[in-house]
């Protein structure tokens, strides 16, 4: 005979938590800084001004804010997803009234000590908000092609936006993301396959629309010679060194191209590329290794974990960090078109490195609170 007394289960400690987070990717993550940090310094000809120091400080504090945010409960950030994805879309409509311009392009909000760029914060509120809609569904419930309207909305009312500014590659990026996620939480082949005849309809209608330059990086994609002076300097230059590095490169500050100053966007777009000069091909293997173990953690992590919501969160988080290496990689090799992508913590940049480990830290949290179970309605089913 068996007596029904329920037992509260206790909390964990905050000890205990800090013991439960994932610190082998978090020294992953700090080994790819480290590689960012290193090739920012010989940016600078040997210098931490203006690029390093600055770097070092931001990623300093943005571990400590992954920390923070690994330590909050999941069922917290559930509840907060929709909040801080109407709030990050509130900052986009901002930036199209009073936001900063800066090569042509409108995505800053200047802030003072940082100027903010909401787009960056968007991939990351996108998937909250993602996560949070399709972790009240049932798998019966995303067949239904009504049931995905909304999430729709979701991604492409900030992707409208962010393609004004304009800023094609993050638009793009936003939607690629939202795609993945509806992919990984069931939505029928064949509505991609919809999705795809549709958009290749519109084709024509959106190169119309498209400006000057963007059409012109698609031609420069295609034929890089036909303007070796004009939009085709860049992956012209980029090509150059790539090949000039060799197998184990020039030697560290040692890039030609890049210390002459024949390589554009040193610091943030093309960072890469200066970095495969001076190290190689090994050390941009090395590199993207380093990238390809972080990716597998992020996907360990999201199929440990027993709650939908944490799940969809980690692995949307997972995709997004792929997409800015994926990216970001493939423009400086010729692959595709240039757009504007940094390479995720070692492209100089304050928004996107605070954006890449929050989202990461969200990944911990999913972690740390990876045997939570949660109801449809955010009730945990463990009390």
């Amino acid at each position: 005979m068996s007596i029904g007394i329920e037992i509260e289960r206790p909390r964990p400690s905050l000890l205990a938590k800090l013991g439960s987070i994932s610190w082998p990717l978090v020294l992953l993550l700090t080994l790819i800084a480290a590689c960012g940090f290193v090739t920012l310094y010989s940016a600078a000809g040997g210098s931490l001004s203006p690029w390093a120091g600055r770097q070092m400080m931001r990623y300093a504090v943005a571990v400590v804010m992954m920390i923070c945010v690994a330590l909050v409960d999941i069922r917290t950030w559930r509840k907060l997803a929709y909040p801080i994805y109407g709030v990050t879309f509130l900052l986009l409509v901002a930036v199209e009234i009073r936001g900063e311009i800066g090569m042509g392009a409108q995505r800053w909000i200047d802030l003072g000590v940082i100027q903010l760029q909401p787009s960056e914060l968007m991939k990351i509120a996108l998937i909250l908000a993602l996560a949070r809609y399709f972790h009240g569904l049932s798998y019966e419930d995303v067949g239904k092609p009504w049931r995905l309207v909304p999430p729709a909305f979701l991604v492409l009312a900030p992707a409208v936006l962010v393609l004004k500014q304009p800023d094609l590659g993050t638009a793009g990026k936003l939607m690629m993301c939202g795609g993945a996620i509806f992919f990984l939480v069931g939505v029928r082949i064949w509505k991609f396959a919809v999705l795809f005849v549709g958009f290749a309809a519109a084709l024509p209608f959106a190169w119309n629309h498209l400006r000057d330059y963007q059409k012109n990086r698609v031609y420069t994609f295609l034929d890089p010679e036909s303007d070796p002076l004009g939009t085709g300097y860049h992956i012209i230059q980029s090509k150059i060194a790539l090949g000039s590095g060799g197998i184990f490169g020039k030697g560290y500050m040692q890039g030609s191209q890049a210390h002459l100053n024949f390589l554009p966007e040193k610091q943030t777009d093309f960072i890469f590329t200066m970095l495969a000069e001076e190290w190689g091909l090994v050390g941009g293997l090395f590199v993207l290794g380093l990238y390809t173990l972080v990716f597998i953690y992020g996907l360990a992590i999201a199929l440990r974990v027993r709650n939908h919501f944490g799940r969809i969160l980690a692995m949307g988080i997972t995709v997004n960090f792929f997409l800015y290496m994926f990216i970001n990689t493939a423009m400086v090799m010729g692959l595709i078109p240039v757009v504007g992508v940094p390479l995720a913590l070692v492209s100089y940049g304050g928004t996107a490195m605070l954006t890449v480990l929050f989202g990461w830290g969200l990944v911990m949290s999913a972690w740390v609170h990876r045997d939570v179970r949660i109801g449809l309605r955010g009730e945990s089913l463990d009390d």
